[in-house]
């Protein structure tokens, strides 16, 4: 007898409102259940029906039906197993407190390597916990010191700004997405929006950076050029660029129609990860060109005869910065430099791959904060005449008058006979 595609042959079950791949399976197993038109099973069987995850075939009584755990399920290893008890009675088993037919989807948990996130997870939190703290406290350091208000700490700060916007963002994604399994099965609109808007402020610390390389190469090799309008164009670039391929990313995502690459709030990754990967990599070549020109004119300003350099020699803080620049370019792209050889999982050393990755993404804010402000020898200046003079205010005064002096720094090349901070 061969059946009607309004009335199925087989079992069906009340199904729960599901997103558009579960309803796919579903009418995909009713179909392939109806398809076969007699019973090739003697005797009594258990028949087959979806339980709203997988499709499970007609069973022999006293067997047990496997099948492959579901991939869009977060959390399960498709590689493995989940099975389903069919009783001698030809019924298929109950779970005892529901009553109701039961899956057993127990075994689709690899319960080590889920442990292993976890820990993984717990560390990416630490990680941009600290790095938020030690940026915020950069910024207050930036702030509060107007004598280091110049072109390159402004663009610093821009800098530590996205860095402290993404870093927050991070932490609000492990804390309200990936602790809670409902969420990011329920793929709202809430979670993707987060996921942009996160990738967005990601975007633009690699903008921030490439902004920064460039600033050092202008002022190296144009000396005669304004930095306002320069600062000018690069706070236009460093925010707005972003805003374009973030869009891209959005739409292109957003209308992708079916399939698992637009569940799980984007969080997995597929061809579409491509769309911020190759600009971000793009960057870093770029920033890399530009610093290796900017060694290239260092050497030749440095080997230059003392007559001849005047104030075309580089100041001690342009130096430094370049040094600070050229230290975090592979600190801050490692990840995405690792990008096309991660391993499949499974794989021995996805382990190690996953370590890495949570060290170089987590902690980036705080290699920042300590090459552009902490381990900044303007900054160590201005921090310990601070303090010199807190402590001679708490001093009991003298009647008689003493000589004072204010020294700044400077952020452009020293003035010929001053010392360099």
């Amino acid at each position: 007898m061969s059946a009607t595609t309004d009335t199925p042959t087989h079992i069906t079950s009340d199904i729960n409102p599901v997103d558009e791949i579960t309803r796919q399976a579903r009418e995909d197993c009713y179909a392939t259940l109806n398809s076969s038109t007699k019973n090739t099973i003697e005797g009594l069987y258990c028949r087959g029906l979806f339980d709203n995850w997988l499709c499970w075939p007609d069973t022999k009584a006293g067997e047990t039906a496997l099948e492959r755990c579901p991939g869009f399920i977060y959390g399960f290893d498709p590689t493995r197993f989940a099975h389903k008890e069919c009783l001698p009675n030809g019924q298929w088993f109950q779970h005892p407190d529901t009553q109701k037919i039961w899956s057993n989807y127990t075994t689709c948990v690899n319960v080590e390597d889920y442990e292993f996130r976890i820990n993984i997870r717990i560390f990416y939190e630490l990680g941009y916990a600290i790095s938020l703290v030690a940026i915020l406290l950069s910024l207050m350091i930036l702030g509060y010191f107007r004598s280091l208000k110049c072109a390159r700490i402004t663009l610093h700060m821009n800098l530590f700004v996205s860095f402290a916007i993404n870093n927050t963002l991070w932490l609000v994604w492990y804390r309200t997405v990936l602790r809670s399994d409902k969420t990011i099965e329920a793929n709202g609109v809430g979670c993707r929006v987060l996921h942009t808007v996160l990738h967005y402020f990601l975007l633009t610390n690699y903008s921030w950076m490439l902004c920064e390389g460039f600033y050092l190469h202008t002022v190296l090799v144009h000396a005669f050029i304004a930095e306002s309008k320069l600062v000018k164009w690069l706070m236009g670039l460093g925010w707005s660029v972003p805003v374009v391929i973030t869009l891209i990313y959005g739409l292109s995502r957003g209308l992708a129609g079916k399939g698992p690459e637009i569940t799980h709030c984007w969080m997995e990754e597929n061809r579409f990860s491509n769309i911020f990967v190759v600009p971000v990599c793009i960057s870093m070549l770029m920033n890399l060109v530009f610093l290796c020109n900017i060694v290239r004119v260092l050497l030749l300003k440095l080997k230059a005869p003392a007559s001849l350099q005047g104030n075309n020699r580089p100041s001690r803080t342009i130096v430094q910065a370049f040094k600070a620049t050229f230290l975090l370019l592979p600190l801050l792209g490692l990840q995405y430099m690792l990008t096309p050889f991660k391993p499949d999982p499974g794989v021995s050393w996805e382990y190690t791959y996953e370590v890495i990755s949570a060290i170089t993404a987590s902690f980036q804010g705080l290699f920042v904060a300590c090459l552009f402000c902490f381990f900044n020898g303007e900054v160590i200046a201005q921090v310990k005449r601070k303090w010199r003079s807190l402590l001679y205010s708490n001093r009991p005064r003298s009647n008689s008058y003493t000589a004072t002096q204010v020294s700044f720094v400077r952020c452009g090349p020293p003035l010929p006979g001053e010392d360099k901070v």
